[in-house]
């Protein structure tokens, strides 16, 4: 007989590549999601880093850079990004950034340089 289709087994076939497929990816995309996250906390500590080397290379008498916006030269981080600001002066300046749904969290000192 002339019969058009597939047949059970290459059905089958195709659903266990699937699967594997699907099983080989998920795991794979978590992990972008995770090193995006945490790089967008290292975005924004850097970013605020700038700021307030700004405020204080404006602002000779500074003795401190937040992030509210009033001393970092109208630097706002995102919602999701916690930073934390311990600044006495431009050499003695330091902050930490993690991400809500990231696993780092990273610290920059007041030359730059940040660390994980």
């Amino acid at each position: 007989m002339n019969r058009k289709g597939f047949t059970l087994i290459e059905l089958m076939i195709v659903v266990a590549i699937i699967g594997i497929l699907a099983a080989i990816a998920i795991p794979q995309f978590t992990a972008y999601r995770i090193k995006s996250y945490n790089m967008k906390a290292r975005s924004e500590l850097k970013s605020a880093h700038v700021a307030c080397q700004v405020y204080f290379a404006s602002d000779e008498t500074a003795s401190d850079c937040g992030v509210d916006g009033m001393h970092t030269q109208k630097f706002y981080n995102s919602n999701d990004v916690q930073i934390t600001i311990t600044s006495t002066s431009a050499t003695s300046w330091a902050a930490t950034a993690k991400h809500d749904s990231g696993n780092s969290t990273y610290t920059i000192d007041a030359n730059g340089k940040i660390t994980p």
